[in-house]
């Protein structure tokens, strides 16, 4: 089984609105590279999307992919309209979405104003695959991008204060985020991570070591690389392993950033699936571009500004 994991940046139709392609021309354009980099992944099972705008354009990619691919996608977009889903040529036999943040957490503050939320700005999606090891969940999530939005809409702070402020709201939310997706967890894991098979992947918007990263781990105390990895616990039945050691270093990163490479996009399994994965790896089949803090600079693009990440399980 090939689980992937990839942002899409802004897949939506042709149109006048923020991330939209400009004409048809782009728009098939980047059509065509998204599936020609799926293609080149190697027989994808599931596709876990983020950024897709319009379930139309979803359709779209999924014809481009082939007549066995389907489409399915959270109910709960941003305010922009975009929202995770999966795309995937296996029979899904369950779906569910959540968004609102566990009732113990409470809101979480936005903005100057004073402003609270209590829920996810993009809801996460579960879908569910048999196996010929049993059921599958796969989760996919995309959470608070680390990309500052001020009053009116603005990009850039009128000060240092400002910023430091609405980067405080953007992490707060975030955090409150993987908090929310890690409850999920919890209730689909329920304590029988030896035996329950469970992937949450997607667009993390953080590195391996960050804090809001490591709150989906679980208990701590056992990582890929780490004494502890081969040492059973009682963490065992509820920790979640990211499997980002596993890609080779050279590709160890899903974007540039002001020319950094940064690994954001992230696959994390309960242990019954850290004992079948064979292989993951960063898809970096291109020569990534280097993005900034100025979203509108892509509404051009005719290809994602990330790779996917690609996890191949030794179950069928």
């Amino acid at each position: 089984m090939v689980i992937a994991t990839w942002n899409l940046e802004n897949l939506f139709l042709p149109g006048e609105g923020s991330g939209h392609p400009p004409d048809r021309a782009t728009y098939d354009a980047k059509l065509d590279a998204l599936a020609s980099t799926v293609e080149g992944a190697g027989a994808v099972d599931v596709l876990a999307v983020q950024e897709v705008g319009d379930a139309e354009a979803a359709t779209d990619l999924a014809a481009r992919l082939g007549e066995s691919w389907t489409v399915h996608l959270s109910q709960h977009p941003d305010p922009r309209g975009i929202r995770v889903g999966v795309l995937s040529t296996r029979p899904i036999t369950e779906t569910e979405d959540v968004a609102e943040f566990p009732a113990e957490l409470g809101g979480v503050r936005s903005s100057d104003d004073g402003e609270t939320t209590t829920r996810m700005r993009r809801g996460a999606f579960r879908a569910r695959f048999d196996t010929d090891a049993g059921p599958v969940d796969v989760v996919t999530c995309h959470l608070k991008s680390k990309l500052l939005t001020y009053p009116g809409g603005r990009f850039w702070p009128r000060s240092e204060g400002e910023r430091a402020r609405y980067g405080a709201y953007a992490l707060y939310q975030r955090a409150a985020e993987a908090t929310t997706v890690r409850s999920w967890a919890n209730r689909i894991i329920d304590g029988e991570g030896q035996q329950r098979s469970v992937v949450v992947c997607g667009d993390l918007n953080d590195e391996v070591r960050a804090a809001t990263t490591q709150i989906l781990l679980g208990p701590g105390g056992s990582e890929i690389g780490t004494p502890g990895e081969e040492r059973p616990d009682q963490g065992d039945a509820w920790r979640l392993w990211n499997t980002a050691p596993l890609i080779p270093q050279e590709r160890r990163y899903s974007r540039i950033y002001r020319g950094r490479r940064e690994l954001i996009d992230h696959v994390l399994v309960s242990h019954e699936l850290l004992q079948h994965v064979d292989e993951v790896d960063s898809l970096v089949d291109r020569a990534l571009p280097s993005v900034d803090d100025t979203p509108t600079a892509r509404a051009q693009a005719t290809h994602s500004d990330h790779a996917p990440v690609v996890a191949r399980f030794g179950i069928g």
